[in-house]
C-alpha cells in the first residue's frame, strides 16, 4: 500500500560510500488517496491498477477492494485531476480524499490482540482436551494426576492471557457498581480453573480445564466476530472529512500555488479547473460555469455559477474556470459542519441497547445469588464441607452461565444475515436487524434511491440523419451530464457525428459551433431560443431552424413501485425528502403514491427532519445514497444505502443494498421481525432450561462436568432454533 520513504541514488550501500560527491536525492512520490466506489471484484483491481500505472509520472498504484480506495506513488507534477480523468476513462468515478484524515491501512490493534488470545485459547484447549481423552478412557491414581497437572500448566496462563477482556469488562463493570454479562462469564471461567486446580491438588477424579478453555474460546471467538463487524461500519465522520479536498490552487498576484487547504483564509483567492471539486466555501470572484451540486444537495442538475454567486467544498465544477474568494475553509465549510452532524447523530444511536445487553442486566444479579445461596446452604447443610460447597456452587453458576443467552441474539443474527446476504443485503450492524424490526416510518431520498440517478433522453424526436449528427457531435463536445447521457443513447442508435468547427464551450450555458459555416448550439432553453419545457431537458438550436428538445427523465430503481406498494400496505408511515425542486418532487411522489413529499431539502434539513420524527416517538428507516444523505442517515433509528451510492453514505449506514432491485427492502424488514421473533423464543428457550437445570444444580444432583453438558446442551438447542430464520 506504500512506497519506501527514502530512496537512495546507488544499488549497494558499497557504492554509497565510495561516492563522496555531494548529490541531491530526487523527491519522494507524493502519495494521492482514491476513493473508487464502483469497483466490486479482483477484475477491477487489475484495471485500475494498470491504468494508473499508464500515467506519466506514477511511481506505483496499489488498490483496496474492501475500503474500495487506491493508494497512488507518483511525482510531484501529478495532479489527482490526471488520476481521476483516467479512471474515469476506463469507467471508474472517483474522489480525492485527504490521506491525513485516515487511520493507516491495517490498523486495527484490538481486532488483532483478541486474534491473538482467540488463537491461545484455540491451542491451549487441543492440547489439553487430548489429555482429557487419556482421563475419560480410565487412567486412575498418579497417571491420572500427571495428566491433570500438565492441563493446569497449560490450561492456567492460557486462561489467564485469553480471558482477560472478560476480566477487564467483568472489573470495569464492577467498579463503577453494575453486572453485565461479563460478570458471570469471568467468574464461571475463575471458578471452574479454581475447582479444577483443588481437585487436582486432593487427587480428585475430575477436573474442568477443557470446559474452562472451551468457554474461554467460544466466548472470544463470538466477541471477535462482533468486533469485526463493528469495524466494517467505521465512522462516517472521519470519511467524510477525508472526501474534503487536502489542496488547492491559490492565487496571489496573479501566480498559482499548490497549498493545504487548512493554510487558506478568508479573502484568499483560489483557482477551480473544470472537472475539479471545489475545496472551499466562497464567492465566485471571477469566471462562469456550471456546478454539480448533487453530492452536497442531491440536485439532478446542474446549476450555473456566476460572480458574486455562493458556493460550497464538495461541490464540483463542470465546464469553465472560476476564481473563487475563500469565506470558510477547512473545519468551517458546511462539508465540515455535515460531518459533525454525523458524528453527534451516531453517538445518539450507539446508545441504543441490544436485547442482549438488556437481558443480561436482569440475568446477572440473579446468576450470582444463586450460586452465592447454594455454597452458604451447602455449607450450613453439611457441617462446614469447604469441598462440596464449592463444587455445588460452581456447578450452579456453571449451569446457569448466560452462553446460552449470550447466543440467542448472535446465532439468530447470523442466520438472518446470511439469508438477507443471498438477497443482496449487507448487514453491518449487529443490532440493525433488531432496530430494523421496530420500523413504523421510511424516510426516502430520491435521485440514485428511489431512482438510478443517471438521467436518460426520452421520446426522441423524429430528426433527420443530418440534425441527429450535429447534435451527437456537440454533445460529444461536453462534460454536462445531459450532454453525455445524450451521446451515449445517439451514439448506441448508430448516429454518425457530424463535422464541426469552432467548437466552444460557454459555461453555464452550453456548447456552440459552426456547421458548414452555420452556428449551431446545444444547451439552455433561453440561450438555445426555446420554450422551458416542463421536463429536464436541453435544446437544439440550429441556424434559421426551429429549436428541437431533448427531454430527459431518471429512470425508476427496479422495485421502486413494489416496495412503496408493500410498505403502504404494512401500514409505515412513507416520507419523501429530496434536494431536487419542489414541482420534481410533488410529480415524482404523486407517481409513486406517497403521500408525503418535501423538496429543496439541504444536507441539514435532511437531518432535523428525520430527528423531529423520532423526537415525536417515531423508529425511522432512512433509505439514501448521497453526501446530502449522510447525516440523515446517521440519525434515523436505522438506515439502508445502494452500493452505487457514494462512499460516505454506505459507511454511515447499517446495511448496504448490493444489488440494484430495491424491493428487497420488504423481505429486509420481514426478516427482521422473525428474527426478533427468534431472539424471544431463544430467550425463552434458555429460561426454560434454567427452571428445569439449576434445582437440579441446587440440590447437589449435577456435578460440574454435567452442568458443562447440560450447558453446551442449551446453546444446541438456541442455535438450532436460530437456524430456522433462514
Amino acid at each position: 500500500m506504500s512506497v519506501a520513504e527514502h530512496i537512495g541514488p546507488h544499488a549497494c550501500p558499497g557504492c554509497a560510500v565510495a561516492d563522496t560527491t555531494p548529490a541531491a536525492e530526487p523527491a519522494a512520490p507524493a502519495s494521492v488517496v482514491l476513493s473508487i466506489p464502483s469497483m466490486h471484484c479482483a477484475g477491477c483491481i487489475s484495471t485500475v491498477e494498470r491504468g494508473l500505472a499508464e500515467v506519466p509520472g506514477v511511481a506505483s498504484a496499489r488498490v483496496n477492494l474492501t475500503l474500495k480506495r487506491a493508494s497512488v506513488a507518483a511525482a510531484p507534477e501529478v495532479t489527482p485531476a490526471s488520476l481521476i480523468g483516467k479512471l474515469a476513462a476506463l469507467g471508474f468515478d472517483a474522489y480525492e480524499l485527504d490521506d491525513t484524515a485516515l487511520d493507516a491501512p491495517g490498523a486495527d490493534p484490538k481486532g488483532r490482540d483478541l486474534l491473538m488470545r482467540l488463537a491461545v485459547a484455540f491451542f491451549a484447549n487441543m492440547n489439553v482436551m487430548l489429555l482429557s481423552v487419556a482421563v475419560w478412557s480410565g487412567a486412575e491414581d498418579a497417571t491420572r494426576d500427571l495428566f491433570h497437572w500438565i492441563s493446569a500448566a497449560i490450561a492456567i496462563p492460557a486462561v489467564v492471557f485469553a480471558g482477560k477482556p472478560f476480566y477487564a469488562s467483568a472489573t470495569k463493570a464492577l467498579s463503577a457498581r453494575r453486572l453485565n454479562m461479563d460478570v458471570p462469564i469471568a467468574l464461571a471461567i475463575v471458578l471452574a480453573v479454581a475447582v479444577s486446580l483443588w481437585e487436582t491438588a486432593l487427587s480428585g477424579h475430575h477436573a474442568y480445564f477443557d470446559a474452562a478453555l472451551s468457554l474461554t474460546f467460544f466466548l472470544l471467538l463470538g466477541r471477535y466476530l462482533d468486533h469485526r463487524m463493528r469495524a466494517a461500519a467505521r465512522s462516517a465522520a472521519q470519511t467524510l472529512a477525508a472526501l474534503d479536498v487536502p489542496r488547492a490552487m491559490r492565487l496571489v498576484g496573479g501566480v498559482e500555488t499548490p497549498v493545504r487547504v487548512a493554510e487558506l483564509a478568508p479573502g484568499d483567492l483560489v483557482r477551480v479547473v473544470p472537472g475539479a471539486r471545489i475545496p472551499v466555501d466562497g464567492r465566485v470572484a471571477e469566471g462562469t460555469s456550471e456546478i454539480d451540486r448533487a453530492l452536497m444537495t442531491g440536485e439532478s442538475l446542474p446549476a450555473f455559477a456566476g460572480p458574486g454567486q455562493a458556493v460550497h467544498a464538495g461541490e464540483q465544477n463542470l465546464t469553465g474556470p472560476l476564481t473563487v474568494e475563500v469565506t470558510a475553509a477547512g473545519k468551517d465549510t458546511a462539508l465540515h459542519r455535515i460531518a459533525d452532524l454525523v458524528a453527534v447523530a451516531e453517538a445518539g444511536r450507539a446508545n441504543y441497547n441490544a436485547l442482549a445487553d438488556r437481558a443480561a442486566s436482569a440475568y446477572a444479579p440473579v446468576v450470582h445469588l444463586l450460586a452465592f445461596g447454594a455454597f452458604g446452604v451447602w455449607m450450613w447443610v453439611s457441617g462446614g464441607d469447604l469441598r462440596l460447597s464449592l463444587n455445588i456452587a460452581v456447578a450452579t453458576l456453571i449451569i446457569t452461565c448466560p452462553c446460552a443467552l449470550g447466543l440467542a441474539v448472535p446465532a439468530v443474527t447470523t442466520a438472518a444475515s446470511g439469508r438477507l446476504f443471498r438477497k443482496g443485503l449487507l448487514i453491518k450492524d449487529g443490532t440493525a436487524l433488531e432496530r430494523l424490526a421496530e420500523v413504523d416510518t421510511v424516510v426516502f431520498d430520491k435521485t440514485g434511491t428511489l431512482t438510478m440517478g443517471a438521467p436518460r433522453p426520452v421520446a426522441l424526436p423524429d430528426l433527420a440523419p443530418r440534425d441527429a449528427g450535429i447534435a451527437l457531435a456537440l454533445a460529444r463536445a461536453s462534460a454536462h451530464p445531459l450532454a453525455r447521457s445524450l451521446a451515449k443513447t445517439l451514439g448506441r442508435q448508430g448516429v454518425s457525428p457530424q463535422p464541426l468547427d469552432k467548437i466552444t464551450e460557454h459555461p453555464g450555458y452550453g456548447i456552440e459551433a459552426l456547421w458548414q459555416g452555420h452556428s449551431v448550439r446545444l444547451g439552455r432553453a433561453g440561450w438555445a431560443g426555446a420554450t422551458p419545457s416542463p421536463m429536464t431537458a436541453t435544446y437544439l438550436l440550429i441556424e434559421d431552424c426551429p429549436p428541437v428538445t431533448f427531454a430527459f427523465e431518471d429512470a425508476l430503481r427496479p422495485g421502486a413501485e413494489a416496495v412503496i406498494a408493500a410498505l403502504r400496505e404494512a401500514g409505515k408511515q412513507i416520507v419523501l425528502v429530496s434536494g431536487d425542486a419542489v414541482p420534481a418532487v410533488e410529480a415524482f411522489a404523486a407517481r409513486l403514491g406517497i403521500t408525503e413529499a418535501h423538496g429543496e431539502a439541504l444536507p441539514q434539513d435532511k437531518a432535523v427532519r428525520v430527528a423531529a420524527l423520532g423526537a415525536e416517538g417515531r423508529k425511522v428507516l432512512m433509505v439514501g445514497d448521497g453526501l446530502n444523505d449522510t447525516a440523515a442517515l446517521a440519525a434515523a433509528h436505522v438506515s439502508i444505502s445502494p452500493a452505487t451510492g457514494l462512499e460516505a453514505a454506505r459507511v454511515a449506514s447499517d446495511v448496504v443494498l448490493m444489488g440494484q432491485d430495491i424491493s428487497v427492502l420488504t423481505d429486509a424488514l420481514q426478516t427482521a421481525t422473525r428474527a426478533r421473533g427468534r431472539i424471544t423464543e431463544n430467550f425463552t428457550i434458555s429460561a426454560l432450561y434454567n427452571v428445569a437445570a439449576v434445582p437440579i444444580a441446587l440440590l447437589g444432583f449435577a456435578t460440574p462436568l454435567i452442568a458443562a453438558l447440560a450447558m453446551s446442551l442449551s446453546s444446541l438447542t438456541v442455535t438450532l432454533n436460530a437456524m430456522r430464520v433462514r
